[in-house]
């Protein structure tokens, strides 16, 4: 890192899922001891609060049938890019707290002006179960969490892929996802038409965890000011981080969640962090967002030894 000054952002969103839940997720991240425990790593953590979400019962009109609440998430993810600039402006690393995974499109969105604005563009390490590269005509469901790696590239409605005014947000070049084993058939056309790089679960069984994070650091980090982490906690195995809205079997053990981390923070590279999809609706006492805890303090320098 290259400061030791962190401001938290809850973006409680869930209208891009069909399980509700992942609102309180924010929360739950919080009551997990999330500042406190930073701050024993020699942090200095701000605490910025929510920013402010419609309910979808407030929403008389859920919208397009291919993008469903797709003006209240663009309206959402506009707000949260704004605070992401802002606080990258006042020196803070933002690390922003879902949610569902549409709210990448706001973090990134203001990562991405923020640093465009220097003259210097940003890599993505997208870490999760899917992939999230549907379009509003690929998409199965209409579920907008679906779709933010894609609108990140530049496929997608308009509303948000040109969030600040431009697309994409990211060089595809520089993005590397880690952990997909669930893909739409049509999505597996979007992710090959923009290039970013796949590393599935059979690679990571193959070639092992340290391999592929090395090859997935160096696309996200390589000529770049730096990487965005957005972590979905669905990439854990549902035996260690039940809480989730879209549970995949097969998914990263809790030591290869850990090391992945670990090497994230090793990279020194990481400019600013997410971590989504904690629903504690779904969970056991609290322990996906412990969970998401422990895996953020690994990100952010935490070492056994």
């Amino acid at each position: 890192m290259k400061n030791n000054q962190v401001a938290i952002i809850g973006a409680p969103l869930d209208l891009g899922q069909g399980r509700r839940g992942t609102d309180m997720g924010p929360s739950a991240v919080r009551v997990a001891g999330l500042g406190t425990r930073l701050a024993a790593l020699g942090y200095q953590v701000s605490d910025l609060g929510n920013i402010a979400v419609p309910q979808a019962e407030s929403v008389a009109d859920a919208g397009p049938a291919g993008a469903k609440f797709l003006h209240e998430i663009a309206a959402s993810c506009d707000r949260l890019g704004g605070l992401v600039v802002e606080t990258l402006q006042h020196g803070r690393m933002p690390l922003v707290l879902g949610g569902d995974h549409s709210i990448a499109v706001g973090t990134v969105a203001g990562v991405s002006r923020f640093f465009r604005d220097r003259g210097e563009k940003i890599g993505l390490l997208w870490i999760d179960a899917h992939a999230d590269m549907n379009t509003p005509e690929s998409s199965p469901s209409g579920n907008v969490h679906g779709m933010p790696l894609a609108c990140c590239a530049g496929a997608g409605p308009e509303e948000l892929t040109r969030l600040f005014g431009y697309a994409p947000k990211v060089d595809p070049a520089n993005i590397a996802l880690v952990g997909i084993r669930e893909i739409d058939e049509e999505e597996r056309a979007t992710i090959r038409r923009t290039g970013a790089r796949a590393f599935t679960m059979r690679e990571i069984d193959e070639r092992g965890m340290r391999a592929v994070m090395e090859d997935a650091l160096a696309i996200a980090g390589g000529n770049t000011a730096g990487f965005h982490l957005s972590f979905d906690m669905d990439f854990v195995d549902a035996q260690f981080a039940p809480g989730v809205g879209t549970p995949v079997r097969g998914g990263a053990t809790y030591r290869e969640a850990h090391l992945a981390m670990e090497m994230v923070g090793d990279s020194g590279r990481m400019v600013s962090a997410e971590v989504v999809e904690v629903n504690p609706v779904l969970d056991q006492m609290n322990r996906t967002a412990e969970l998401a805890v422990e895996l953020i303090l690994s990100a952010m320098g935490k070492r056994i030894l």
